[in-house]
C-alpha cells in the first residue's frame, strides 16, 4: 500500500530507488577513576585515538575526486582542523589529569560543554554547527572504545540506493556520493545541517527531519524522494512512478539549460537590471560563487574566524582573511558582515562561571556585544577598513535596533579611520556602511536608518522569527514559519520603500531571497538586489530573466491585500506560472 512521509526538503531533486536503512547503535561511554600511575598512559591513549580519527578522515578525503567542488573537501577539512583544536585535543587531557578519570568520560564532558553553548545560539546556521562537534567527538570515541557502531563500512554498496539514517556525517555523505547514492533521508537534522548543505552542493536529493520514519521504512522498500517538497513516497504505484520519472527528466533538462545562464546579464524581460550576488562563509565558497557568475558577495559571514579557539583572532589575522576574499573577488564588491555572535558564544566554546541568558535571541549578541566589548570590535573594524584598500568593500552591521547603536558604531569607525590615517595605513575613505534589517524595530524605522547609511540588506531568517515569535528549528512551532505572513511582507515592503525614498540600495540576503518561489513577489515589491547561496543563484537568475516587473508588481499588490494564507499561496503559485 502506498503512503507518504513528510519532512524538510533539504536538497531539490527527484530520486527513485530502494531503501537502504542504516542502523547504528549509540555509544555507551564508561566513567571510572584512574590510579595516579595510570594517568599519563591514559593521556597517551587519548592522543592515539585523536591521531587515528585524523587518519580515518584523511582516508575519506583522499577518495574525493580532484575535480570535485572545493567546498566539498572543505567540510572534511573543517573536521580535520577541529581534531587539532585545543577545545577537542587539550581540554580533555586537562580533565584526565585533574580528575584522574578515563579519556572517554573526559571527552564526553568537554563535548557536553561545547554543545550546550551551541544550543544556546540564536543563529540557526551557527546552532547546527554543533553537529560538527558530535561528528568529530564520535570519531574519537569509536577509536577509544574500539567500536564501529557509528561507522559506515567503506566497502558497503550505496549505488542507486536511497539511504535512510538517523543522521549522517560529512564523511558519510562524501563516501555515499562517491559510490553513487541516489538520495539521502535522515530522521534528524534541518535545512542548515551539514547533510543538507553537502547534499545541495553534490546535487543529491535529500529530505531531513523525517521523525519516526524508522518505524515505517524497511530495507529494500521502493521509494520516491521529492527533495523540493520534503516528501517520501513509500511503495509507489505505476502511475506515480511514470509521473516522477518524467519529472526527473524535466529537472535534468532544466539544470543543463541553467548552466548556460552563467554569463547572461541579470535583466528582466522588460529591461530591469537586477544585482544578483552570493552569500559565502569560507574562502573556499568563493569558487562556487564564481562558477555560477555571481556579481559579487552580498554577505560574507565572519563568525568562522572566531569559533572553536581559545582567543579571538587579532587584527592582522582578520585582515589577511578579509583581504584574501576581497582580492579573490577580482573587483566585484564584497559585503563583509561584522561579528554576529553572542555573549553566550565564546570563542573557545566555553566560559566557566559566565551566566547564560535565558533567551539568547533577545540577549547580548551581534552589535550589542561588539559595542559592549570594543576590544573585540575595534580590531575587526580596522581589519575590514584595511581590506577595503584592495577592492570594493561594504561593511554591514547586524542586528541594529536603535539609532543610538548606529551612532556608536559610526563613531568607532571614525575613530579607527583616524588611527589608520596616523599610521599611514591605506583604506577606502568612502567605504559604504550599511545595516542588516532583521529586527522588526529596524524595519519599522527603516526610513530613519536609511538617512544615516549607504545601503540596507534584509535578513529574512531572523526577521521572520522575531516578527512571528517562533523558532524555525523547533519542531513544535516551525509550522508557523511563514515568509508570506502579512506582517513579514509589510516589513519587507517598508524597508524597500525607505531605501528607495532615500536613494540607497536595498538588498535581501536571507533564505527568502534564494527561494525562487518568492523571486517574482520580491521583484514586484521593488527589490533590485538579491544575495543567495551559490547553489540557488542560477535558478533565481532564470526566474528574474523570465519575469516582467510591472506584471509582478500588479500580482504583488493583490497578494499584499489578501488576508487568508491559502489565498496568498494560490496567488503566488499563479504568479509563478506566468
Amino acid at each position: 500500500m502506498t503512503f507518504s512521509l513528510h519532512g524538510i526538503g533539504a536538497s531539490k531533486g527527484i530520486a527513485i530507488g530502494k531503501a537502504h536503512v542504516v542502523t547504528r547503535g549509540s555509544l555507551e561511554v564508561p566513567e571510572y577513576t584512574l590510579e595516579k600511575s595510570a594517568v599519563e598512559k591514559e593521556v597517551r591513549r587519548f592522543r592515539k585515538a585523536i591521531a587515528g580519527a585524523r587518519s580515518d578522515l584523511g582516508a575519506i578525503k583522499n577518495q574525493i575526486p580532484p575535480d570535485t567542488a572545493i567546498d566539498i573537501a572543505a567540510f572534511i577539512d573543517t573536521h580535520l582542523l577541529m581534531l587539532d583544536d585545543p577545545a577537542i585535543t587539550k581540554a580533555p587531557i586537562k580533565l584526565i589529569r585533574e580528575e584522574k578519570r578515563n579519556a572517554e568520560w573526559a571527552l564526553k564532558v568537554q563535548r557536553d560543554a561545547l554543545v550546550s553553548v551551541f544550543d544556546a545560539m540564536d543563529d540557526t546556521y551557527l546552532r547546527t554547527r554543533k553537529d560538527d562537534i558530535d561528528h568529530v567527538v564520535n570519531s574519537v570515541q569509536m577509536r577509544l572504545l574500539h567500536s564501529d557502531k557509528l561507522m559506515l563500512r567503506a566497502d558497503a554498496s550505496f549505488a542507486g540506493k536511497i539511504v535512510f539514517a538517523d543522521d549522517l556525517t560529512p564523511a558519510d555523505t562524501v563516501l555515499m556520493q562517491h559510490q553513487g547514492v541516489a538520495a539521502l533521508v535522515t530522521e534528524f537534522g534541518g535545512p542548515n545541517s551539514h547533510t543538507a548543505i553537502l547534499a545541495r552542493s553534490l546535487r543529491i536529493p535529500a529530505v531531513v527531519g523525517l521523525h519516526n520514519a524508522g518505524s515505517f521504512l524497511r530495507e529494500n522498500d521502493p521509494l520516491i524522494i521529492d527533495g523540493r517538497q520534503g516528501v517520501v513516497l513509500v511503495d509507489p504505484d505505476e502511475q506515480m512512478m511514470r509521473h516522477y520519472k518524467k519529472l526527473q527528466r524535466e529537472i535534468e533538462r532544466i539544470h543543463v539549460a541553467r548552466r548556460k545562464l552563467r554569463y547572461a546579464p541579470t535583466v528582466t524581460s522588460d529591461g530591469e537590471a537586477i544585482v544578483l550576488q552570493a552569500n559565502v562563509e569560507l574562502p573556499a565558497d568563493l569558487d562556487a560563487a564564481v562558477q555560477v557568475g555571481a556579481q559579487g558577495i552580498g554577505l560574507y559571514r565572519t563568525e568562522y574566524l572566531f569559533m572553536n579557539r581559545e582567543q579571538p583572532p587579532d587584527e592582522e589575522e582578520q585582515y589577511q582573511a578579509y583581504a584574501e576574499v576581497v582580492r579573490a573577488g577580482e573587483g566585484a564588491p564584497v559585503t563583509i558582515r561584522t561579528l554576529d555572535l553572542g555573549a553566550d558564544k565564546q570563542v573557545d566554546g566555553s566560559r566557566p562561571g559566565a551566566p547564560l541568558t535565558s533567551n539568547p535571541a533577545l540577549g547580548l549578541r551581534a552589535v550589542r556585544l561588539c559595542l559592549k566589548e570594543p576590544g573585540l570590535f575595534r580590531p575587526q573594524l580596522r581589519a575590514i577598513l584595511r581590506a577595503s584598500a584592495h577592492s570594493p568593500v561594504r561593511m554591514m552591521i547586524p542586528m541594529l535596533s536603535t539609532i543610538s547603536e548606529l551612532e556608536q558604531v559610526l563613531e568607532l569607525v571614525a575613530s579607527c579611520r583616524r588611527e589608520l590615517d596616523e599610521e599611514g595605513q591605506l583604506y577606502d575613505e568612502v567605504m559604504p556602511i550599511g545595516a542588516m534589517i532583521e529586527v522588526p524595530a529596524a524595519a519599522i524605522c527603516a526610513d530613519i536608518f536609511a538617512r544615516e547609511l549607504d545601503f540596507l540588506s534584509i535578513g529574512t531568517n531572523d526577521l521572520i522569527q522575531y516578527t512571528l515569535a517562533i523558532d524555525r528549528v523547533d519542531d513544535e512551532v516551525n509550522y508557523l514559519y511563514d515568509p508570506l505572513h502579512p506582517a513579514v511582507l509589510r516589513l519587507i515592503q517598508m524597508t524597500i520603500r525607505a531605501g528607495r525614498k532615500m536613494g540607497i540600495p536595498v538588498a535581501m540576503c536571507g533564505e527568502m531571497a534564494g527561494d525562487a518561489r518568492y523571486t517574482r513577489l520580491l521583484l514586484g515589491m521593488g527589490l533590485k538586489e538579491f544575495s543567495v547561496h551559490p547553489n540557488a543563484l542560477l535558478e533565481v537568475k532564470q526566474v528574474i530573466i523570465e519575469s516582467r516587473v510591472e506584471e509582478s508588481r500588479k500580482f504583488t499588490q493583490r497578494v499584499m491585500r489578501v488576508i487568508k494564507s491559502t489565498t496568498r499561496t494560490a496567488l503566488l503559485e499563479e504568479m509563478n506560472r506566468l
